[in-house]
């Protein structure tokens, strides 16, 4: 489900997106990618039903603190609502839980109508009660601990 974008797939990543509403909380695909190659600890993936692209997920790893972030995570537009999501969180979970000393994995989300958090709350992750660096996003986190 989770696949490398390379110089043949790139373009129809960058061609996901979502729903108008949901343009708020999260950035293109071209964005994301665009940041990806500025940072070390940035890892993205394709999300495929199939042959068919139908997301895009950008982590933020960085093993030595350890620190496991979903950065980036959206089901394009036509494909939303029939699973696809939680497939994918699910094998992105199961990747982390992987890496070295991971105890949890954080993400954060704009808390307004229409947010993901329905979605994040039934994949697991949990509200910490904190606030992003800039106070616009609520952080949560899936413990791997209480998962076993």
């Amino acid at each position: 489900m989770l696949r490398e974008i390379n110089e043949e797939t790139l373009s129809s990543i960058l061609k996901l997106e979502v729903n108008e509403s949901q343009k708020k909380f999260v950035a293109s695909n071209a964005v994301s990618i665009a940041q990806a190659y500025f940072s070390k600890h940035a890892w993205f993936r394709g999300i495929y039903e199939g042959e068919t692209p139908v997301g895009f997920v950008m982590l933020h790893i960085d093993k030595k603190k350890p620190e496991y972030w979903v950065w980036r995570f959206m089901i394009a537009k036509g494909h939303q609502g029939k699973g696809y999501g939680a497939k994918a969180m699910k094998e992105i979970i199961e990747f982390v839980k992987k890496l070295p000393r991971a105890k949890e994995l954080c993400l954060s989300y704009v808390p307004s109508e229409g947010s993901p958090l329905p979605f994040y709350k039934k994949m697991g992750f949990l509200e910490t009660g904190e606030w992003d660096d800039e106070g616009e996003e609520k952080i949560m986190k899936y413990d791997f601990l209480s998962d076993c």
